[in-house]
């Protein structure tokens, strides 16, 4: 077990990380290429930062969620089928990342971490307006990327907010909504497997897990008064950003 004071300097970088993390997740998804290649600078084994990184995630995704509902721009119809792909593939794909071998996961997150910046790279599908709603459609989408939440995390809101987007014919916003629906119970599920595993470090959880959730508020209320705006670049920023840090990481060990 890590001991609490070895963890305690670790805060002043994992903190802001998170505070970001919640702003630009909440705007675009993507929170997650945040925080996860601060939380590999921390030495920490792997399993700890996946199960930590999650539970601080799950603060921010309710108060994003919150913000949206608030607004009205969930529909109703959709929760159902959202809630229960995202917590059940979400559960599968947590149980599934902990039977991996410690020694090979660096490598597989490094590479899932350069596949998830390519995939916010590539051009945003447009809201099409001859879809209709399909209970199975939403329940199959947050199913399958609520999986890779679960084994992963990072990029699942951009995933989402694109099928969402490409599937369901919800406009960038309206998919940001929808999308932290199916995020929100990925995150739930995975939080408590990896709390009931003792995957989560809670010293440095529970403070980054305050700052995700202001940093979420602010940027949820902005992807609602700015729109698709200020989604696409910021998404794309993130990106970038993530692109480069992740090729030192494969160069640099």
């Amino acid at each position: 077990m890590t001991a609490v004071t070895e963890l305690l300097p670790l805060l002043p970088y994992v903190v802001p990380a998170a505070f970001l993390a919640g702003l630009v997740d909440s705007i675009g998804g993507g929170g997650g290429l945040v925080t996860m290649p601060v939380m590999l600078q921390t030495g920490l084994p792997m399993h700890l930062i996946l199960g930590t990184n999650k539970g601080q995630a799950v603060v921010g995704a309710t108060s994003s969620l919150w913000t949206f509902a608030r607004r009205g721009l969930i529909a109703k119809e959709r929760v159902g089928p959202a809630l229960l792909g995202g917590f059940a593939g979400s559960l599968a794909g947590a149980w599934a990342v902990l039977l991996v071998n410690p020694a090979r996961l660096r490598a597989i997150v490094l590479v899932l971490l350069l596949a998830a910046a390519v995939v916010m790279l590539l051009p945003r599908p447009k809201a099409r307006r001859d879809v209709t709603f399909h209970p199975a459609r939403t329940l199959t989408i947050s199913t399958i990327v609520g999986f890779y939440d679960g084994f992963f995390g990072p990029g699942t809101g951009t995933l989402l907010v694109a099928a969402f987007a490409a599937f369901e014919g919800d406009d960038l916003v309206r998919a940001s909504a929808h999308a932290k629906v199916a995020n929100w119970a990925s995150n739930v599920a995975a939080t408590i497997l990896f709390a009931v595993k003792g995957a989560i470090l809670w010293p440095l959880a529970l403070p980054m897990a305050v700052a995700n959730a202001i940093g979420a508020r602010i940027g949820a209320t902005l992807a609602v008064t700015k729109g698709a705006t200020i989604i696409r670049p910021v998404a794309i920023g993130v990106a970038l950003a993530l692109t480069a840090k992740t090729g030192w990481q494969i160069v640099h060990g």
